[in-house]
């Protein structure tokens, strides 16, 4: 297995180089900061009783390449809910914060509903032999997906939790959204993760499901899914970007 892609010491999270930006060598991967935001506001504030149903992932400045601190608070606590911040801190500031929702569990409602989000005709991905698989059935790029399986830590000697692995496969629902046919021509600003549930498995899915754009601002959606079915959406905005090499 690779490295992680952080080692966490003195209240730090220095990173392995595969922690790069994909689109500025020089800077952090907004992945593993969104990942990061998530692990802070599960460690500190999650509990058995709650289901993190939104996470909001702002990524508002470059984060340079080095090591990131991180501080939560609870911002509402109810019976029924409890609202949360986290945010990453660099030699230059504020980097990017993340609001964290999460509503108690309890009994479902006996009544159907008849509008749902139907099952995913995707690719069995017990048979995936890459970290990241994309794929467009049939050549129709507005179905596109993609199966996403970590293959390492989030921080060296943890495991990934469920919520963290979906949080950090949710930002790949802008690419899957906003990708053109050859490349991928814009870079989001945020994403929002929703979910009825935490994933199941290894495996995360995305399938694109609706992008807009116009004057070089785009925004799109992606159903979350996996092995059993859906389990939530992933919204993002973006704006038009040239990838420094």
């Amino acid at each position: 297995m690779p490295p992680a892609f952080f080692t966490l010491s003195e209240g730090r999270f220095a990173p392995d180089e595969d922690a790069r930006s994909w689109w500025t060598p020089g800077m952090l991967s907004g992945p593993l900061l969104g990942g990061l935001l998530a692990r802070a506001l599960e460690t500190a504030h999650g509990a058995p009783e709650f289901q993190f149903s939104r996470l909001t992932v702002d990524l508002f400045r470059n984060c340079p390449f080095e090591p990131v601190q991180l501080t939560t608070e609870v911002i509402r606590e109810g019976r029924r809910i409890r609202v949360t911040e986290a945010k990453v801190l660099t030699s230059v500031g504020v980097v990017a914060r993340a609001s964290g929702v999460q509503l108690r569990r309890g009994e479902q409602p006996p009544g159907p509903v008849p509008t749902r989000t139907p099952a995913w005709d995707a690719p069995d991905p017990a048979g995936l032999t890459e970290t990241y698989n994309e794929f467009v059935p049939d050549g129709d790029h507005s179905r596109r997906g993609m199966w996403i399986r970590a293959d390492r830590p989030l921080v060296a000697g943890e495991e990934l939790t469920p919520f963290v692995r979906v949080a950090l496969a949710a930002d790949e629902g802008s690419p899957v959204a906003h990708r053109g046919e050859t490349e991928l021509e814009f870079i989001n600003a945020d994403y929002t993760l929703t979910l009825s549930r935490d994933p199941v498995g290894e495996f995360v899915g995305l399938s694109a499901g609706g992008h807009v754009s116009q004057d070089g601002i785009a925004v799109g959606h992606a159903t979350v899914h996996d092995e059993k079915g859906p389990i939530g959406f992933s919204m993002s905005t973006a704006v038009a970007n040239v990838r420094t090499v």
